[in-house]
């Protein structure tokens, strides 16, 4: 084989593994983005617009980021404990309370029932300075944040859902997260 038709064959095969892979990429990313996902006992419908992330910890069931063009994301995280573990209802909404800098009145905390199927929701709102990081280690305060929670009474243990990102971003979002929150199925 010459020199020259030896190059033509390595472009030939790049070009065509270039196509290949091109084709492959989009069907490989709606592999590692689910549509729907389970946590627990229940599953739940992603939002098409937010992306899955593998989670890091054991403790998260699954992670879910909100883009936001302008900043930063959001993070949407699910908690699970198992049966009589990670608290009460009323305990997890002070605790996610207390992840503000600012007292309670300041940031406008509020909480909301609601049912989805047959588990009882407590939805949990609140803005102000969001006090990033695992509790008792280091944080970091975010400006100008909002949390937007849901705690679902499972007889598999409580599923614990927080949405945290900038004000405008949970706010663009709460129309998805509640949506999400209502498409849990066992």
């Amino acid at each position: 084989m010459t020199r020259r038709s030896f190059a033509s064959v390595a472009c030939l095969a790049l070009t065509l593994t270039t196509a290949c892979l091109t084709r492959l990429a989009p069907s490989t990313v709606a592999a590692d983005q689910p549509a729907t996902f389970p946590v627990s006992s229940l599953s739940f419908a992603r939002p098409a617009s937010w992306d899955w992330v593998p989670s890091q910890s054991p403790m998260r069931k699954a992670v879910l980021k909100v883009p936001n063009a302008s900043g930063e994301a959001g993070e949407v995280i699910f908690f699970h404990f198992g049966p009589g573990n990670g608290g009460g209802t009323q305990a997890n909404v002070e605790r996610w309370f207390r992840q503000f800098r600012e007292p309670k009145d300041q940031i406008k905390a509020r909480t909301e029932e609601a049912k989805s199927g047959s588990a009882k929701v407590t939805y949990v709102l609140a803005e102000g300075t969001y006090l990033s990081g695992m509790p008792g280690g280091p944080q970091t305060p975010k400006p100008g944040f909002a949390l937007l929670g849901a705690i679902l009474e499972d007889p598999a243990g409580h599923i614990f859902i927080r949405f945290t990102g900038p004000k405008a971003v949970v706010d663009s979002g709460t129309a998805d997260f509640r949506k999400m929150v209502e498409s849990a199925k066992p």
